[in-house]
């Protein structure tokens, strides 16, 4: 079975083989292994043993903190969920995402509160961490690796990707009106011209639903069971799931707004915060003299 940890383990390779500037072939005739077989284990399609894993960082010269950490990961690889310490752009919570992502047939995510990550503008995502604790840097840092996982949703490379969206998270200002009306802006336009996205809106007087329980998202996969993620304050959760979070989607849909009442409500809200941020850019101008 390809666990998320499988899956995790073979992207934590390629990163240190790419990190170590060595080419497939070159790191096959290093170790002794077939460059397909390597392949395979990058790809999290078959399993390397501890042994195998270590003479691979071995040659590759991983030392210290990262050999261990990928170490670990092949210790637990046979783990059907794995929970990984840390927010997203720490490394093995980040290598889980792209793991998950890099393979991804399709997503599926319901975000209740907030606008989904692979989703979020640059401030948006910079407010996000600023008011979690994160320093401006480490604000920047983090908002600059969503922006490196986007091409997942937007681009030549993207995957259909369905939203189910929160009408809390469309009307809650995170990082303010103008920010807002910029995200809310983005998101419109993005669902209009893409043919890859599909956002709907789940409005918030619907009674009790199968979503109330918090976010997840779903990452279908060819031939395998699909992993949902869960994100945390400070951690991620991936598990392998045989339906149960494909139909808690469905019944969340069937409370949502319709494609066009969708697209509408966002430009309305889009309208709303624009008005608001020019009233208080005006508000803050010097009166006539």
């Amino acid at each position: 079975m390809l666990t998320p940890r499988i899956r995790t383990l073979g992207t934590a390779l390629r990163e240190a083989r790419i990190d170590a500037h060595f080419g497939l072939r070159e790191l096959a005739r290093r170790v002794g292994f077939n460059p397909a077989l390597l392949s395979n284990w990058e790809l999290g399609q078959r399993v390397p043993s501890i042994e195998d894993v270590a003479g691979i960082l071995g040659a590759l010269g991983v030392v210290g903190e990262d050999k261990q950490r990928i170490l670990q990961l092949a210790r637990g690889s046979a783990e059907p969920g794995w929970i990984t310490l840390g927010g997203p752009s720490e490394p093995d919570h980040l290598s889980g995402l792209l793991a998950c992502e890099r393979v991804a047939t399709s997503v599926v995510e319901w975000q209740p509160l907030l606008v989904p990550g692979l989703l979020q503008i640059p401030d948006y995502a910079r407010a996000l961490f600023l008011a979690d604790g994160a320093s401006p840097e480490e604000a920047e840092r983090q908002a600059e690796v969503r922006m490196v996982r986007r091409p997942l949703v937007v681009g030549p490379g993207a995957v259909p990707f369905e939203v189910l969206l929160g009408e809390a998270a469309v009307r809650n200002p995170v990082g303010g009106a103008a920010t807002m009306a910029r995200q809310l802006r983005f998101l419109a336009d993005l669902a209009a011209t893409s043919a890859k996205l599909k956002l709907r809106i789940v409005p918030a007087n619907t009674g009790g639903h199968s979503g109330l329980a918090g976010r997840f998202c779903v990452y279908d996969m060819q031939a395998s069971i699909p992993i949902v993620y869960f994100e945390h304050f400070s951690s991620g959760a991936f598990v392998l799931d045989a339906g149960t979070y494909h139909a808690a989607a469905d019944r969340i849909r069937e409370t949502a707004m319709d494609d066009r009442a969708s697209a509408a409500f966002l430009q309305r809200s889009a309208d709303h915060f624009r008005t608001i941020a020019q009233e208080t850019t005006d508000g803050a101008r010097p009166g006539p003299d």
